[in-house]
């Protein structure tokens, strides 16, 4: 019953357009690649059965042949396949004229050792040669007649080349050259060979090779020239590098599980113009009062702070304008002026108890109230005494600094600014302290970076 199915499926002439089984592309649909195909011979009928099948399922109704029938069927495969490969040989030739054909290499040692027997260069890229002849005549009288006539000859060479070459399915050559690269590290030649699963040798690199690590202490180097290997016995993995390092040194020292580095810096360029202290006593007591750590010997704490600065931000909320200076609330003065000079009473910085400046600039100089007034009332005669920039300093429409924008050290009286101050940029400050019971407050003094 079988037999007959597939001889009328296969053979009914009755048809407009007859079916012979062969057919393929366009309305016949080939079938996917995951249909295979098989024949079996069963000796009792003494006939073969070509099966379709998607893994171990059969797929519909075989086709039945004899013996003659497979004979035919045999001559027919093998007529196709040596097509198809003479075909495949004539498409590569064709294509010879963009690029080298693939060379086929026969042998079994030749397929172990490479994974193929396929030898396949492309070239790519582009040369460019420029020749000129350069005359130069020169009717000077002064020189010889020989000389008056020079010849140079001009040779230019530009070439940009890429070859990939693979030799079978392990060994590759990777080339890139040209004339015009800045660096010559952009130059690169490799020699690569990948083994396979259960190969000893799993890469061999020759030329320009890499070695970077995993880790994030130590990166590895990226412009190497020699060779690399990478070998695996069972589960241990040995990488070895034997090249010319065409590459930046740098050494690291790891101690403790952290990276030590030796540098030298001068004090003056570690963070400039971000600490400041407030006045000089906190900077005379700084040593005194962390001589016992971690206990700071200090007694003092201050509770209310101001700091203001040159308003570069255009910004009009929280301005003022200020007259800060120098010598107030100190307990060492550095203003000459005979009035309040030699007049040092307090032990700690205070307005009213360290010198009497604040009490002579509230009695005698009240018009420097007004920032308009304050050059002149510190005018002659005062401006023997009083020199702008030196011992005081006017800010007009200063901006005041937000908590955030600084860092205050209650104890040790000094502050770090976020960010440091540009040296157009004035810093003025004004604080309120206490000692025990006892409150003490420094209404304004200032650092300028002119």
């Amino acid at each position: 019953m079988l037999s007959s199915m597939q001889s009328f499926s296969q053979n009914d002439s009755s048809l407009a357009y007859p079916f012979n089984g062969n057919e393929n592309g366009g309305l016949y649909m080939n079938n996917p690649s995951i249909f295979n195909t098989f024949v079996e011979y069963d000796p009792a009928t003494n006939q073969y059965y070509q099966w379709k099948r998607i893994g171990d399922r059969n797929i519909g109704l075989p086709r039945v042949m004899s013996f003659q029938e497979y004979q035919q069927y045999q001559l027919e495969k093998s007529n196709t396949t040596y097509w198809d490969l003479r075909t495949g040989e004539r498409k590569v030739k064709q294509t010879s004229a963009f690029g080298l054909p693939k060379l086929y290499i026969g042998g079994q040692a030749f397929d172990r050792l490479f994974g193929g027997n396929t030898v396949d260069i492309r070239p790519q890229g582009s040369a460019e040669l420029i020749f000129s002849l350069r005359v130069n005549r020169l009717d000077n009288p002064s020189l010889p007649e020989e000389q008056r006539k020079t010849t140079s000859f001009d040779f230019v060479e530009k070439i940009q080349m890429n070859v990939i070459g693979k030799i079978g399915e392990k060994l590759k050559l990777t080339t890139n050259y040209n004339t015009e690269s800045t660096f010559d590290f952009e130059n690169q030649m490799k020699l690569e060979y990948t083994g396979s699963e259960d190969e000893i040798i799993k890469k061999l690199e020759v030329g320009n090779v890499s070695l970077p690590l995993n880790g994030t202490l130590i990166t590895g180097s990226t412009s190497l020239f020699g060779m690399k290997a990478q070998l695996q016995f069972g589960k241990t993995t040995i990488t070895s590098i034997l090249s010319q390092q065409k590459s930046k040194t740098s050494e690291v020292e790891v101690s403790g599980g952290a990276q030590t580095t030796e540098f030298d810096i001068y004090a003056d360029d570690y963070e400039a113009n971000k600490h400041f202290f407030l006045t000089h006593y906190f900077k005379e007591q700084y040593d005194v009062a962390l001589a016992n750590l971690p206990f700071v010997n200090s007694g003092i704490n201050i509770t209310k702070m101001e700091v203001w600065i040159t308003n570069k931000i255009g910004t009009t909320e929280n301005t003022r304008n200020i007259v800060a200076f120098l010598d107030l609330g100190e307990t060492e003065i550095y203003n000459n002026s005979p009035d309040f000079a030699n007049n040092v009473f307090g032990q700690f910085p205070d307005n009213e108890k360290a010198n009497d400046l604040y009490l002579n600039l509230t009695n005698n100089f009240n018009a420097a109230r007004d920032i308009n007034q304050v050059n002149n009332t510190f005018g002659p005669p005062y401006n023997e005494y009083f020199k702008a920039a030196q011992d005081y300093e006017k800010l007009e429409r200063a901006r005041q600094l937000t908590s955030s924008e600084y860092t205050l050290n209650s104890q040790l009286g000094y502050i770090s600014l976020n960010q440091a101050l540009n040296n157009d940029e004035i810093l003025a400050v004004a604080f309120q302290y206490t000692i025990g019971n006892n409150i003490f407050q420094d209404f304004s003094c200032f650092f300028n970076k002119r």
